[in-house]
């Protein structure tokens, strides 16, 4: 029995897993959205996630960290190119998103086996899902507004039209 084994082994070695994992990634990395099994993405999507928090700007604010968070991510990815557009383009991307840079769409079962399949891509990428909606307003774990947004602006113009 597999009781509270957190790890789905996708019916690989650990090798090949591990292998396999960093080809889908660096895919995903590279066209923003890709195509597998629900499995897979979603075995993805647990793979993937820590590597883009450690892409993101406020992790890497000294250059050794920056360096130590690059070696680790490229530790995992095994592809240069891979890890310069995730520092680089994704980071900026999704420097703002507090979690959850990956979106999983089933699509229905393959022809040849049956199989389940989905679309896994990167959210904010997406501008065509992401387009109707409005941005959210920053809120504390309360569910209060930031005091910053809650203040109204002092506008010179309209005081001076008000006192006339």
């Amino acid at each position: 029995m597999r009781h509270g084994k957190k790890v789905n082994h996708l019916g690989r070695k650990a090798a090949h897993r591990k292998a396999m994992l960093a080809n889908m990634a660096c895919s995903l990395i590279e066209h923003k959205r890709i195509n597998t099994t629900v499995a897979k993405a979603k075995a993805l999507k647990q793979f993937v996630e820590p590597l883009i928090t450690k892409s993101k700007a406020e992790n890497n604010q000294s250059i050794e960290k920056g360096t130590h968070n690059r070696r680790i991510v490229f530790r995992n990815l095994r592809d240069k190119y891979a890890v310069t557009e995730l520092f680089s383009t994704v980071a900026e991307k999704v420097a703002d998103r507090p979690g959850g840079y990956t979106r999983i769409i089933k699509l229905g079962n393959r022809l040849g086996d049956n199989a389940d399949m989905a679309m896994i891509e990167l959210v904010d990428f997406n501008e065509i899902y992401n387009a109707d909606k409005p941005k959210k307003q920053k809120t504390t774990r309360r569910g209060k507004a930031k005091k910053a947004a809650d203040a109204p602006s002092v506008d010179t113009e309209t005081k001076a039209d008000d006192s006339e």
